[in-house]
């Protein structure tokens, strides 16, 4: 494992690991720390992996832009409930509501209350989505569990444990689905071979769309923060 560089202002610390099952160039950011890490074959000379960095430059800059710039939600603010976007507003009673195009909550403790309620829809639709996905794949989950995890959107134990990031309720609707899909179909296939990939389509359909909507903006559901 190597650490460079890439030229500007600021300039961009890269990690270079190199791993003897890479097939190719790989770029990753971790959603946890922002770290830079190109992944290469062991054969390939390191100054290929600089390069390919260097094409990617504007890629890498956006995505550490939207990691830092974290917007506090409060009453005001705007969040994306669902995949649509939504005005944070006080509303009449002690009850949360999501209409159309506002959260509507009680303005006393307003940003504990909208984390709150969000954790609960994510909970309700990933149960949900789990339940159908597994009645397809005609296996049972032991539990759901909703956390607040930065590295992974999901995940599935040898027990049966799902578990999700309930920050999926931000996205749209087929994302959250997709990765409920992909969770229940290691319930039979605890890898990431072409069988599993093939279980994923039975069970949900076409993903690719999905999958890559993930890579490219679920950096950006990490920067709603509750606890201002």
């Amino acid at each position: 494992m190597a650490d460079h560089q890439l030229p500007g202002h600021p300039p961009v610390p890269l990690t270079v690991r190199r791993s003897a099952r890479a097939r190719r160039i790989s770029l990753r950011i971790s959603q946890l720390d922002g770290r830079v890490t190109l992944t290469m074959p062991n054969g390939l000379p390191e100054r290929h992996a600089l390069e390919f960095a260097a094409e990617k430059e504007d890629w890498i800059r956006s995505h550490l832009d939207a990691r830092q710039s974290n917007e506090m939600i409060d009453i005001g603010s705007n969040i994306p409930v669902e995949g649509v976007e939504r005005r944070v507003d006080v509303g009449k009673g002690r009850n949360v509501v999501l209409s159309d195009d506002a959260i509507l909550v009680p303005a006393t403790s307003a940003p504990r209350r909208v984390q709150r309620f969000l954790k609960e829809l994510a909970r309700d639709r990933l149960a949900e989505a789990s339940d159908q996905y597994s009645a397809r794949l005609g296996r049972s989950y032991s539990r759901i569990s909703i956390r607040d995890t930065r590295s992974r959107w999901g995940s599935c134990t040898a027990q049966g444990g799902l578990m999700y990031s309930w920050r999926l309720i931000l996205a749209p609707p087929p994302v959250l689905r997709y990765v409920a899909a992909h969770e229940v179909a290691h319930l039979a296939e605890m890898n990431h071979s072409q069988a599993f990939w093939d279980l994923v389509e039975d069970i949900h359909g076409p993903y690719r769309e999905q999958r890559q909507w993930l890579r490219d903006e679920g950096a950006s559901l990490h920067r709603y923060r509750f606890d201002g």
